[in-house]
């Protein structure tokens, strides 16, 4: 049957379909007489009428002890076709990342808010090699992800015996924090004090980190060994010309 086929593409499959359409043939009917119109299990059809609640396409009200669902308008199912529409949409983006069309492909991975940028600094410490390559902008990470979280990541990546070398705009600097450590196991440069670096970004295995500012608050990974180079030979260049710091301890 043509139809029961195209409830089937929008996900109505098999009894599904079936007792969306004795839903409304019966227009009106507790859950008893759907199944019989169904020619299907009671306990099988009061569960399918759940599901079709949950999708709006059917609605119940109680009448004494006794739910009697009614049908919605198949205008719903418009509403259905554009909700798996805008989730394949939410999707599509990943989808083409995982599009291998050169044997070797780039990966990138955005988040947002602060779960987003905090998601990015929990991957820097899954770095091999126990290096860390970053320009760091103090003012924001302290307010976003906050001084709890950035305190405690310090300790995490200290106690994993992870070294960071650290570029920093004094402009971008809260008091005497993160000094250049042995203990900490971090080098610190200043850069030029007409430099001014409003985002945060980590080199690390192939991969390059970038934290937002305040006002963009958003994380991101991308994943190329190409544009990781890239990156690695410019911070390697500033590191030359910026001025070390000396150590604390």
């Amino acid at each position: 049957m043509l139809i029961e086929a195209i409830l089937a593409d929008l996900g109505l499959t098999k009894n599904k379909g079936v007792v969306y359409l004795a839903v409304l043939e019966t227009g009106s009917g507790s859950v008893v007489e759907i199944a019989k119109r169904a020619e299907l299990p009671r306990t099988t059809v009061h569960e399918i009428l759940q599901g079709l609640v949950n999708l709006g396409l059917v609605s119940f009200v109680i009448k004494g002890r006794t739910r009697i669902y009614n049908a919605e308008t198949p205008n719903k199912l418009k509403t259905l076709l554009k909700e798996k529409e805008r989730k394949l949409e939410n999707v599509l983006p990943e989808l083409f990342s995982l599009l291998n069309t050169s044997g070797e492909k780039p990966r990138v991975r955005f988040y947002e808010g602060v779960t987003g940028i905090k998601t990015v600094f929990e991957d820097t410490l899954t770095v091999k090699n126990k290096i860390l390559c970053g320009i760091l902008s103090m003012q924001d990470l302290y307010v976003i992800p906050g001084r709890d979280y950035m305190d405690d990541y310090v300790k995490r990546r200290v106690a994993q015996g992870i070294k960071l070398k650290v570029i920093r705009s004094e402009a971008k600097e809260i008091a005497e924090t993160w000094p250049a450590s042995h203990e900490e196991n971090r080098e610190l440069h200043y850069a030029p004090k007409e430099m001014i670096f409003p985002m945060t970004i980590y080199l690390y295995d192939n991969k390059v980190g970038i934290i937002g500012t305040q006002k963009e608050n958003f994380g991101m990974i991308i994943e190329s060994s190409d544009f990781y180079l890239t990156q690695k030979n410019l911070f390697d260049v500033l590191w030359q010309v910026t001025r070390v710091m000396k150590r604390v301890d």
